[in-house]
C-alpha cells in the first residue's frame, strides 16, 4: 500500500495515476483527516510552490504543520517528505550532505526555512522516513504560473515571449514521468536518508527560448537590464547509482510540451 498525501496536487496526481496503472494498492488523501489504519508507505507531496511568497502561513502550514500530524499519529511503514533542490541555493556543494544556509531576513528564503524544518522533523523523529529534493517538474501543468508552463503558454498564445531573466539564467528541469517513477522507487525501496531527484544538468534560458521558438515561430525578447539568475548544477549521483537513474532532457521533450498544450487548448475551446 501506498498513501499519496496532497493527492490533488501537480505530483500528487501524477503519482497516482501511475501506481493505479501499475496495478498497485494505493489511497490518496486531499484535505480530508488523515485515514485510520496503515498508510502503507507514505508520500507527503503537500507543498506550497510558486506563490509562497504572498502564502507565508500556509507555507509553513503544508511544509511542516501538518507534517507534525502524520508523524505523530500516522501508522505508516515508511514516510517520503519531498522536499526541494532550492536549499541549495547558496550552500557550498549539491550533494546531499552539504550544510544547508537560510537567511530569515529575506523573503525567497522562507520556503527554504520550512522545507528545512520539514526534513529535520523527518529525519529526526526516530521513525522510518526519508526526504526526496526535487528539481523544478515540467509536465501537462497547463494553468500553471511556473516559469516554463508560463513561456509555453505565451508563445502558443501570444506568439511572443518576454522573458524576465537573462538568457544565460540556468536551472535544473526534471520530467513529472521521471519523477514519479523515482518516487515509487524510493518510497518502497530507498536505502540512503536523503536524495536529490533532477536531471543533474542545467538549461539555460536561451536554450528553451530558442527550442520553443523553432516549434512554434514565436518571437523571443530579453529586456537589456534583465538580471542573470543561475542555481547550482544539482548532483544525482545517488540516485543513479541506486536505481540506475537516466533523467529526460528536457529540451527533447519541448515539442511534446508545446503539443500537449496545443491539444489541451484546443480541447478547451470545444468545451466552451
Amino acid at each position: 500500500m501506498i498513501t499519496v498525501l496532497g493527492a490533488s496536487g501537480f505530483i500528487g496526481s501524477h503519482l497516482i495515476k501511475r501506481l493505479i496503472a501499475l496495478g498497485s494498492e494505493v489511497q490518496g488523501v486531499g484535505h480530508e483527516p488523515l485515514p485510520a489504519g496503515s498508510l502503507g508507505h507514505v508520500v507527503y507531496c503537500i507543498g506550497v510552490t510558486a506563490d509562497f511568497r504572498s502564502r507565508p502561513f500556509d507555507t509553513v502550514e503544508a511544509h511542516v504543520c501538518k507534517l507534525i500530524e502524520v508523524l505523530r499519529k500516522g501508522r505508516f511503514e515508511s514516510l517520503l517528505y519531498l522536499s526541494s533542490t532550492r536549499l541549495y541555493t547558496g550552500a557550498d556543494s549539491t550533494d546531499e550532505d552539504t550544510t544547508i544556509r537560510i537567511a530569515p531576513l529575506d523573503p525567497s528564503d522562507l520556503y527554504n526555512a520550512s522545507k528545512v524544518m520539514g526534513e529535520s522533523l523527518v529525519l529526526n523523529c526516530g521513525r522510518p522516513t526519508r526526504v526526496v529534493r526535487i528539481s523544478n517538474v515540467y509536465g501537462d501543468e497547463f494553468d500553471s504560473n511556473n516559469f516554463l508552463p508560463s513561456i509555453i503558454r505565451d508563445a502558443v498564445v501570444n506568439q511572443k515571449i518576454v522573458m524576465q531573466t537573462a538568457a544565460d539564467s540556468a536551472k535544473d528541469y526534471v520530467s513529472i514521468d521521471d519523477v514519479v517513477n523515482s518516487l515509487i522507487e524510493l518510497a518502497q525501496h530507498g536505502r540512503e536518508r536523503i536524495y536529490n531527484l533532477a536531471s543533474g544538468r542545467n538549461v539555460s534560458n536561451g536554450e528553451l527560448a530558442e527550442a520553443i521558438r523553432a516549434v512554434t515561430g514565436c518571437a523571443v525578447e530579453f529586456p537589456t537590464q534583465a538580471p542573470s539568475v543561475t542555481f547550482p548544477p544539482i548532483k544525482i549521483e545517488r540516485l543513479g547509482a541506486e536505481f540506475d537513474f537516466q533523467p529526460a532532457r528536457v529540451i527533447d521533450d519541448i515539442p511534446h510540451l508545446v503539443d500537449l498544450y496545443r491539444r489541451n487548448l484546443e480541447s478547451s475551446h470545444d468545451q466552451s
